[in-house]
């Protein structure tokens, strides 16, 4: 895993944690500070009616008339024993009829009893504004962004200053890797060649053969090793290919292999079958299955491949009557082995996953213990060229 991305990673979980954990106290600090607000608008309210009512004091008789006090930020209203107005700037009903302070929704309201027959003949005067809460959510907000970005900055900080000898020793190790697999390619290259040349001037030696067998074996694991390394920083391009010569010349390559267990590989291609693939990704496809199928399979047994074409694309598939699989959601796991005693790295259908997912090629796995196994991929139109 690139070493930037595992750090971001781990920063957002982290940071999503602390933020989720954050939570209970904000909510508990915001209903709070919903209730100092509350308790501020019921001062404020109180304070503009007592002016109210002091200008009612103040207002004499003898006057034409009474100008009553206005507010940009509430409105408010004479109202008789019924609730019914005398004199109000409320324009909106007011839902309820309490006494005292309270709020319905946004709007906050407070009722005052009022001395009979004293002002104007009201019995009561209301106020009303409305209450927003707008300021106390931005804090809020602010508070939690606030949080959650200083949290994310010193998690990557953190995590990337303690990942630094783990950085140093994956390159050492990726060094390392590199330079045994080229040095595996070129002592593999020269026992191929020999043997070649041997079976050439003399007569097939059954011990040779094993050796070309077991060369073809630990070559298929050097492709994967070298694939994995390369995969993303290589551009592979895709071209046509002959799918059904390719599978024949990769059964034919592991047919030595299968020799060693007395297998025997059964081929039924449709012929004339092409697709628009890379090969070395196609081959990684093929070259997984056939060598898995003769890994797990008993000696002195059958594979059987299948190559056809339908409406809805083309299929390859894999037979094998061998041990069969005990955890079909595990094998595609980078590493994992289900019989560490089969050798190999457990990189091979990790890798398989990867390609096929890259080609929206779907892949169905029939299993059953101890009858074998059935992978059976299925290529998209989009893929598949007939002619």
């Amino acid at each position: 895993m690139n070493d930037n991305r595992y750090a971001i990673q781990n920063a957002l979980f982290y940071t999503s944690l602390i933020a989720i954990i954050l939570l209970a106290p904000l909510v508990i600090y915001l209903l709070y500070m919903k209730n100092i607000y509350s308790i501020q608008n019921e001062i404020f309210l109180k304070e503009k009616s007592l002016l109210i009512i002091k200008s009612m004091e103040e207002y004499d008789q003898n006057e034409v008339y009474f100008e009553y006090p206005r507010f940009n930020t509430l409105k408010s209203g004479l109202y008789d024993a019924r609730f019914k107005p005398i004199f109000t700037l409320i324009d909106s009903n007011i839902p309820a009829f309490k006494n005292g302070y309270y709020t319905e929704g946004t709007q906050a309201y407070l009722t005052i009893q009022l001395p009979k027959s004293r002002y104007f003949g009201a019995e009561y005067l209301i106020l009303s504004n409305k209450i927003s809460y707008s300021t106390l959510y931005m804090n809020v907000a602010v508070i939690l962004l606030s949080i959650t970005v200083l949290v994310f900055l010193l998690s990557m900080l953190f995590l990337n200053r303690f990942a630094e000898p783990f950085k140093a020793l994956n390159k050492q190790l990726d060094s390392f890797i590199k330079d045994s697999i080229h040095e595996i390619n070129t002592p593999l290259s020269i026992i191929n060649v020999n043997i070649d040349l041997y079976n050439r001037k003399n007569e097939p030696n059954k011990y040779f053969q094993r050796i070309k067998a077991a060369t073809k074996v630990l070559s298929n694991i050097y492709d994967d090793m070298d694939y994995l390394i390369k995969y993303n920083r290589l551009d592979y391009l895709d071209e046509e290919i002959n799918l059904s010569q390719f599978v024949r010349e990769r059964i034919e390559y592991f047919t030595d292999v299968a020799r060693m267990k007395d297998i025997t590989i059964n081929m039924h291609l449709q012929a004339q079958l092409f697709i628009v693939m890379n090969p070395k990704k196609l081959r990684k496809i093929v070259d997984n299955n056939i060598s898995n199928a003769i890994k797990y399979s008993f000696e002195n047994n059958i594979i059987e491949v299948y190559l056809f074409t339908q409406k809805d694309g083309c299929y390859l598939s894999v037979r094998d009557y061998g041990i069969g699989i005990k955890d079909v959601d595990k094998i595609f796991k980078r590493y994992y082995r289900e019989d560490k005693n089969k050798g190999g790295f457990g990189i091979g259908l990790n890798i398989v996953k990867s390609i096929i997912d890259e080609y929206d090629i779907e892949l169905d796995i029939d299993s059953k213990l101890k009858n074998g196994s059935t992978f059976t991929y299925k290529f998209p139109t989009k893929l598949c060229i007939k002619k």
